[in-house]
């Protein structure tokens, strides 16, 4: 059996178990035409029950009218005659455990070795259209800490699809409309009239205070001079309402870019109001009879002492799964920001997306239901949409709380923390916990040196496979990827075994990682992959016979580097998913 980088030891077995199944069905052992969609392969619990476990008998059980464990011996028989399996046994409730020959292995390591950085890379996606939009802003100032995971973990997530060949747009909505944009117009005009001379003095509570927006102030002021000072705020609030867009936009474009982060697309929610995109897509579920006019319960628990109920425009969300209908308009007549979000949802599948990923703070979890009844609604049930929600970032020095940003206001921008120990620390630590779990960014653990830092252990463990190439080279070992299977199915040593396992492990783990769009099991599968090479290297420094290059002939060091470069080709495609740049020496 020969694997490709678009192949996996996983679902080569798969398609293989199935096989015998339809074969075992068709000889009578099994139900005639059964059911097969529910039967999977995965690692056993335990690595000393094998390699790979099925639930074959357990999910044709049904089928047959009989127990797993009655059905489970005659599956383990079938299957034991594949080509690579050394074993198979029952075990548990009914599960069938396999265990592989070291051709498995010597196979999946030599690819890896071929493929490099394109290791684990699949037609998983088929080039279905994906919508990734992530940060998403409001373009009211710097970006801050809290953006910065959401910014990753959208970039990491949209790198993960199209390595796995979905075809991604990455989207970055920029709320340039509705009163908070009209409160930084109203900030810039202030920061105007200070460019002018004038004592501002202390800025009402309402408006944008950050000393970010001085030199826009005063750009306005070089251009303009005193045009505005006198004049009308109908005049003058369209001109300090560009120049802050502008000068946000901008700003915003550079802390990505100094992230690693580079959008396909900006839309903006103004351009789509402009465009009649809200009023067209507030007609067209009207004519469905999904727009009403009436009034909302109280909220519940115990309602408001002023609450009223009033007439107001409703979008029926709880026909699609909503628990109330939703405002479309404010008491002033002005669309609400949902609105204006169905409008943008509908003009993402209309531009071809029925596959949408949003990427928000955990604050807008309340928002999720509608959006989704939203999407269901103006897609007609064609439309998909995930939200995947980002926690807050507890950022810390020492387990100490990092002082706010005088500059930005009371927040850490995200600018501070990649200016402090650059964007590939950023970056890998914000993919180390699950998107929806709290994460704690301590600068001190960051920059440290140990096992404890996964950027330095995974990064350390990528040096150390350059450093093992170079001595090698020096020894006048060359051959990095090119030994034999022979020499490779010899590599028995328990460290070595472990670490052909998680090679040949990898696509699986990436392909399961895209179906969930999570792309912390990336960062995860690195440091498994890193913990097992930092195992064989210590062994050798322990053992002569394990070294890389040990006394001897030459075969068992072309294996033992093919081996290296397999395991480097896990952690170069790895980064590479995270945006991450792989070290070729640690100093």
């Amino acid at each position: 059996m020969t694997f490709s980088p678009r192949m996996n030891v996983f679902a080569e077995y798969r398609r293989r178990i199935v096989e015998a199944l339809a074969e075992l069905a068709a000889g009578g052992g099994l139900p005639p035409e059964p059911d097969l969609g529910r039967v999977t392969v995965a690692p056993p619990r335990d690595p000393a029950h094998g390699d790979l476990s099925t639930n074959a008998a357990l999910a044709l059980a049904g089928q047959a009218r009989r127990k797993p464990r009655e059905l489970a011996p005659a599956i383990a028989a079938a299957l034991a005659g594949l080509s690579g399996v050394e074993r198979a046994e029952v075990a548990g409730p009914g599960f069938v455990n396999l265990t592989l020959g070291a051709s498995v292995w010597a196979d999946a390591v030599a690819e890896a070795a071929k493929a490099g950085a394109k290791f684990g890379c699949s037609k998983l996606g088929a080039e279905r259209k994906v919508n990734v939009e992530y940060v998403s802003a409001n373009p009211t100032g710097p970006m801050h800490v809290g953006h910065a995971r959401g910014a990753v973990f959208g970039d990491a997530l949209a790198n993960l699809l199209k390595f796995t060949g979905h075809a991604v747009t990455r989207e970055y909505y920029v709320n340039d409309a509705g009163a908070q944009v009209e409160a930084l117009a109203r900030s810039v005009h202030l920061r105007y009239r200070e460019a002018l001379g004038e004592d501002i003095g202390a800025f009402p509570p309402d408006l944008y205070p950050g000393d970010y927006l001085e030199p826009v102030g005063r750009a306005l002021a070089e251009r303009d001079g005193a045009r505005w000072r006198g004049a009308a705020e109908a005049d003058w609030l369209p001109a300090c309402r560009k120049a802050a867009l502008d000068a946000m936009t901008a700003a915003i474009r550079g802390d990505l870019a100094a992230l690693g982060v580079r959008m396909d697309r900006f839309s903006s929610e103004r351009a789509l109001i402009a465009e009649g995109a809200v009023d067209s897509a507030l007609a067209w579920l009207a004519e469905r009879d999904l727009v009403y006019t009436g009034a909302l319960d109280p909220p519940r628990g115990k309602p408001p002492d002023d609450w009223e109920p009033r007439p107001q425009t409703l979008f029926r969300a709880t026909r699609f799964g909503d628990d109330v209908d939703r405002p479309l308009r404010k008491s002033d007549g002005a669309w609400t920001y949902f609105a204006s979000d169905i409008a943008y949802h509908r003009d993402k599948f209309r531009r071809g997306f029925a596959d949408m990923i949003d990427v928000w703070g955990a604050d807008h979890g309340g928002y999720v239901k509608r959006m989704k009844a939203a999407v269901d609604a103006v897609t007609e049930g064609a439309g998909r949409l995930d939200v995947k929600l980002c926690r807050l970032v507890n950022l810390m020095d020492d387990g100490k709380p990092v002082k706010m940003s005088k500059r930005a206001g009371a927040f850490v921008s995200l600018r501070d923390v990649v200016d402090a120990v650059g964007k590939d620390a950023v970056r890998f630590i914000m993919l180390t916990r699950r998107n929806d779990a709290p994460l704690d960014f301590d600068f001190a653990r960051v920059t440290e040196k140990s096992r404890d830092n996964p950027v330095f252990y995974v990064q350390y463990a990528h040096a150390r496979m350059r450093s093992a190439q170079r001595r090698a080279a020096e020894e006048g070992v060359k051959s990095f990827g090119k030994a034999k299977l022979a020499e490779l199915e010899r590599l028995d040593s328990p460290e070595e075994r472990a670490l052909m396992r998680l090679v040949a492990g990898w696509p699986r783990r990436v392909e399961e990682a895209a179906l969930a769009h999570e792309p912390h099991r990336i960062a995860f599968a690195l440091r498994d992959t890193a913990a097992a090479f930092h195992a064989l290297w210590n062994r050798g420094n322990e053992d002569a016979a394990l070294r890389f290059v040990p006394p001897g002939p030459r075969a068992q060091a072309h294996a033992r580097l093919t081996l290296v470069e397999a395991a480097r080709a896990v952690i170069a495609a790895g980064l590479f998913i995270m945006g991450v740049a792989p070290a070729k020496e640690m100093r």
